[in-house]
C-alpha cells in the first residue's frame, strides 16, 4: 500500500502525491498536481495552488490513525478524540503512538513549546511600528463589512409589506 503524504485541511483523508506537470490546452500556463486518493483508490487532478490551499503535507510527528486531526477518523465521528493520540494530532517524534501517559506528556509538551515558540514570535511582530494600527483598521473594516452585510440580509429578508418586503423607511 502507498503511503499517505497528504492529507485535505477540512475533511481529513489519506492522499499521495504521485506526480506535477505542466497544462497543456485550456490548462496552458497552470501547473497540475496529480494524487492517488487511498481512501477510494481513485487518481485525480487539481491545480497546484488548489493543492496548496486545500492539502497539507504529513509531518512524521503526526498521528497515523487522524493524520494529525485530532479526531476520530475511522468511526467518522468528529466529536470524538482519535484513540491513537489521544487528540492532540501529535505522536511521538518516530511516529510511534504513545504507550503510557509519561510518553503522551513528552507529545503534549513539545506541542506547548511550539506554540509557545508561535506566540514570542508573533508577540514579536506585533511589536513593530504600525502594525498593531494596521491590525486595529483591519479588525474595524471587518466589523463595519459585517454589520452592513447584515443589515443588507435583514432589508432583503422577508417581511410584512408590499410584495414581502420589509418597510425600512427609504
Amino acid at each position: 500500500m502507498t503511503k499517505p503524504t497528504h492529507t485535505h485541511r477540512t475533511q481529513g483523508g489519506r492522499y499521495a502525491e504521485v506526480s506535477q506537470h505542466a497544462g497543456a490546452g485550456p490548462l496552458e500556463g497552470q501547473q497540475l498536481v496529480i494524487y492517488h486518493d487511498l481512501g477510494r483508490d481513485v487518481q485525480s487532478a487539481t491545480t497546484a495552488d488548489d493543492w496548496r490551499l486545500h492539502w497539507r503535507p504529513i509531518a512524521p510527528d503526526d498521528c497515523p490513525v487522524c493524520m494529525g486531526a485530532g479526531t476520530d477518523q475511522i468511526k467518522g465521528n468528529k466529536s470524538r478524540p482519535c484513540g491513537g493520540c489521544y487528540g492532540l494530532g501529535k505522536v511521538k517524534k518516530d511516529g510511534e503512538t504513545p504507550a503510557d501517559m509519561w510518553e503522551l506528556a513528552e507529545v503534549a509538551q513539545r506541542i506547548i513549546i511550539a506554540l509557545e515558540n508561535d506566540v514570542t514570535e508573533m508577540s514579536g511582530y506585533l511589536a513593530l511600528p504600525g502594525v498593531m494600527v494596521m491590525v486595529k483598521r483591519q479588525r474595524q473594516q471587518m466589523i463595519d463589512d459585517s454589520t452592513a452585510r447584515q443589515e443588507q440580509e435583514w432589508r432583503d429578508g422577508k417581511g410584512r409589506g408590499p410584495g414581502g418586503r420589509r418597510h425600512v423607511g427609504d
